[in-house]
């Protein structure tokens, strides 16, 4: 149950059924549902939740203790009347010990205090009214209630031991022949008394079957106290793990005592080898081109409050527009993204809490820990290469830096560790932004480390410092030049974003950078401005724009690869409702592209080879002069000179109805599991062909277990309205309707693990 802006938390304590009216509700929660157009600030405040709980008597001798994935940003944690603990910070999961606290076969009253007000101790620190993202409230993440014997798999945040604390993985000697394995297990004893246990580690790969195993020499572990127990593994002809093949291993790790399994951790893992050199990444011996984007988990109207299903999604959507790498920008993600990261092949960047921001001392103090957390929490990750162990464009003291770095260091005390900051020293790999370069050189002359491009394509537009087209960009106006384009700008707004990202793109290549991350994947909200931050290459609602099939026709797959990603594409830029057109781009990873009009072939060529595609792995096509004719324009992808794919773009006609759609991205309804889905309404003409100009309100109404969230009614941006689905924990038969004036309403039909 939950409740906000109660005056006393002694009203609470002393609650009666009377005082305070609770709303029951389920995590992920956030306190308020915000409105995608900022009508008024980012709700901040205290809110409480409350949970009514028993343990069994059976259960008295073991270990209880609860754990929240997240919640912010400040939490006091009260249980029956008592205060049992504080945490600061909103990013990172806390671990609390109710062992001796809970009362067994009987009633239990947990109570959690939240409040996300600005708070200049606690990363970001910075006030949301300045700051370029938002920090909602809530227990946004998952919370977990843990029974377990005394004897157990310490947890990591709790232990907060350095390089300690539960399970430490990593590889060394890896090679296509074989790999070694390294395992550290901390066992915590909360007995008072001595005990002696084994550890047995068991590796399987995806069919069940075992790859290796080992058990552990007797170890005694005192009262109230840790043990290590330092084990290897040889795994012979590993799946190397890469985005191309993100092959994972399932490590179990079984706590033995008198010849009984009393404790078990599974463990995904990905086996591989990399390093950064200054001009190269190489993975697994091999160099790669780190082509990335970066990340705000903020979703329309829940705000961080996303499901697993929703991260998952995310990150499907990433991997879907041909990137391989990510920069968690600029807190560390939820843990249901990094798996997601994991299993699809994405490479990450993980970051703290920070921006434009650097505080007193307890501000670093608590930052340093945040570093401690992060790692503590995802140091297993298949996918992690890189920590951010810095503020994001902040002037940091250089105590700071080399405490931040050494921190990295000290936790993970072996080879292919890589600390990264946006300042050039004490850091092993440098991260600027393209723009904290001048014009035209940016970083192309840098040789003295590692480096990546860490955000790049949006403010060198916005602030008129647009590389190669200094003088063409000198008199545009801003909203000429910008990558900061809703999807409901049009088609100029939305090529113009594609250029820009085309052009920065392709000079980055021109440099040392062993990679790049766009500006961004998603539009988000900010604190500081009242409008969107339109620069991701899809919607707030994930629609794509233009500029996300430029960077979808960045990647081909290599051939004898078995993926769902890098398949042939081919996207024509263009609404083709336009008189005044007089060229054609097409995004495309095909050798050649022929585009056809009415039928009639218009042009069959190459791709373009100029200044602002010679570095490009898959240039764009550009067809001119095309004279405007309404009807079918047809483009026809070829490899080897025989077709491989095709698309169409018909001229929209008069508006007759509206088809609805569901977003799954790779992950469709389960039985047992809430959910929550993206659905979209597209006003359409006779032929369904979207009408891109439409604007008319959508009234969504939905059948079945589930709830819609957002506004409703909404209009159409650029002929297209979305609505939030939450879906209950038996979903059934769910039918989604959407109806406007004067056009034919649509509907579809949602049920567990259908495929739409």
């Amino acid at each position: 149950m939950f409740v906000k802006d109660v005056d006393t938390l002694n009203a609470i304590q002393s609650f009666s059924g009377n005082t305070i009216v609770w709303e029951k509700i389920s995590l992920p929660h956030t306190p308020r549902i915000e409105p995608v157009e900022k009508k008024e600030e980012q709700w901040q405040g205290t809110c409480y939740y409350q949970k009514d709980f028993r343990v069994a008597a059976l259960d008295k001798g073991k270990h209880i203790a609860l754990q929240f994935d997240a919640a912010m940003h400040e939490a006091d944690v009260y249980l029956n009347g008592q205060h049992v603990f504080k945490h600061v910070g909103g990013y990172l999961p806390f671990y609390i010990d109710i062992t001796g606290k809970v009362k067994f076969g009987l009633d239990n009253k947990l109570i959690i205090k939240l409040n996300n007000q600005d708070n200049a101790d606690i990363p970001p620190a910075k006030p949301i009214k300045e700051l370029d993202f938002n920090y909602y409230g809530g227990i946004y993440r998952n919370a977990w209630f843990i029974i377990k014997d005394k004897l157990h798999i310490a947890d990591a945040i709790e232990a907060n031991r350095e390089a300690g604390g539960g399970v430490l993985l990593h590889y060394e000697a890896v090679s296509d022949i074989e790999a070694k394995l390294i395992v550290q297990t901390e066992v915590k004893n909360d007995y008072n008394q001595l005990h002696k246990v084994r550890v047995k580690l068991i590796l399987t790969d995806q069919k069940g079957n075992e790859i290796a195993a080992t058990l552990s020499e007797v170890q005694a572990i005192t009262d109230k106290n840790y043990v290590a127990f330092n084990q290897q593994l040889i795994i012979q002809r590993p799946k190397l793990w890469s985005p191309e093949n993100p092959y994972l291993y399932n490590l179990t790790i079984q706590v033995i005592k008198d010849g009984k399994v009393i404790d078990q951790e599974i463990i995904k893992t990905g086996v591989k080898t990399f390093r950064f050199e200054t001009g190269s990444f190489i993975l697994n011996g091999k160099k790669l081109m780190l082509r990335g984007t970066n990340r705000h988990q903020e979703y329309p109207y829940i705000g961080y409050a996303l499901p697993d299903n929703a991260q998952y999604r995310d990150a499907y959507k990433i991997k879907e527009a041909g990137f391989n790498f990510v920069r968690c920008s600029h807190y560390p993600p939820s843990p249901a993204f990094l798996n997601a990261c994991d299993e699809l092949g994405i490479l990450v960047m993980n970051a703290i809490p920070g921006w434009q921001f650097f505080g007193k001392e307890a501000f670093q103090v608590n930052s340093l820990q945040n570093i401690r957390d992060m790692i503590h929490r995802d140091r297993n990750h298949a996918s992690i290469i890189l920590w951010e162990a810095s503020l994001n464009e902040t002037r940091m003291s250089k105590e700071y830096k080399l405490k931040s770095h050494e921190i990295v260091h000290k936790e993970l005390p072996f080879g292919e560790v890589y600390s990264c900051g946006w300042t050039e020293d004490i850091y092993d790999v440098f991260i600027p932004a393209r723009q904290h370069a001048k014009a035209p050189d940016y970083w192309k002359k840098y040789t003295k480390k590692p480096l990546l491009i860490a955000e790049y394509g949006d403010w060198e537009y916005y602030a008129q410092n647009a590389g190669f087209n200094q003088k063409e960009y000198k008199d545009l106006k801003e909203v000429e030049r910008t990558s900061r384009q809703l999807r409901g700008t049009g088609e100029k707004g939305l090529l113009q974003q594609a250029l820009n990202y085309q052009e920065s793109h392709n000079d980055n290549l021109n440099g040392p950078a062993t990679g790049d991350a766009n500006w961004l994947i998603f539009d988000y909200k900010r604190g500081y401005a009242a409008d969107i931050e339109s620069s991701g290459i899809s919607d707030i609602n994930r629609l794509p724009k233009f500029s996300y099939y430029f960077y979808q026709s960045q990647y081909r797959k290599r051939q004898n690869v078995k993926s769902e990603f890098g398949n042939p594409m081919i996207f024509i830029a263009s609404y083709w409702n336009n008189p005044a057109s007089a060229e054609i781009k097409v995004f495309s990873n095909c050798d050649e592209v022929e585009l056809l009009l009415n039928g009639k072939t218009i042009a069959r060529q190459w791709p373009d080879r100029d200044k602002l595609s010679n570095k490009l792995l898959h240039p764009p096509f550009t067809f001119q002069p095309v004279k405007f004719e309404p009807g079918t324009l047809t483009a026809i992808g070829y490899n080897n000179a025989k077709e491989t794919v095709r698309t169409e773009r018909k001229t929209p006609s008069l508006l007759a109805g509206i088809k609805l759609s569901i977003d799954y991205s790779g992950r469709y309804l389960q039985t047992g599991e809430p959910d929550l889905l993206l659905v979209y309404a597209r006003i359409v003409d006779a032929n369904g062909t979207l009408v891109p100009g439409a604007e008319h309100l959508i009234k969504f109404s939905v059948k079945g277990n589930a709830a819609l969230i957002g506004i409703n009614p909404i209009k159409a941006e650029a002929g297209i309205a979305t609505i939030l689905l939450k879906t209950g924990e038996m979903p059934g038969e769910i039918t989604i309707s959407a109806n406007a004036e004067n056009i034919k309403g649509g509907s579809v039909k949602v049920s567990t693990n259908a495929k739409q």
